[in-house]
């Protein structure tokens, strides 16, 4: 009678991974969902949603994502299609590809940053600068 199609697991649970304070992850995510960091990572990180990475949350490599909040410390390639918001408490060093950025009063950033609407992803370790990109 009715066409409705079964929600899918990650629809039922929120759509929010989370990786807990104390645990350290060495290797690439690669995630549809959102998702929480407050552990640390050293690897990659992909997602077509968010990433929020809490206070006691670390990254060490690249992330591509749609948006970020970062309150904890990123060390590595950021790619962000939309908004990076850089809290208080963070610490950013590497380099920052976004379409819009906000960075708080207190924040230690010290990266280059390109800021461009409507940002393509690039591929991971081109090769090539994101100005020698084609688009």
């Amino acid at each position: 009678m009715f066409d409705k199609k079964p929600k899918s697991y990650t629809d039922l649970l929120g759509k929010t991974n989370r990786i807990v304070e104390g645990t350290i992850i060495t290797g690439n995510i690669v995630s549809h969902a959102d998702f929480r960091l407050d552990g640390d990572l050293v690897g990659n990180f992909q997602s077509n949603g968010k990433i929020v990475i809490g206070p006691a949350g670390s990254v060490k490599g690249d992330i591509i994502c749609k948006n970020a909040d970062i309150e904890g410390k990123f060390s590595g390639k950021i790619q962000v299609t939309e908004i990076l918001n850089v809290k208080s408490k963070a610490s950013i060093h590497g380099e920052v590809i976004c379409g819009k950025l906000a960075v708080e009063p207190g924040a230690e950033f010290s990266a280059s940053c390109v800021m461009k609407p409507n940002v393509k992803l690039l591929p991971a370790h081109d090769g090539q600068k994101p100005e020698q990109s084609q688009q």
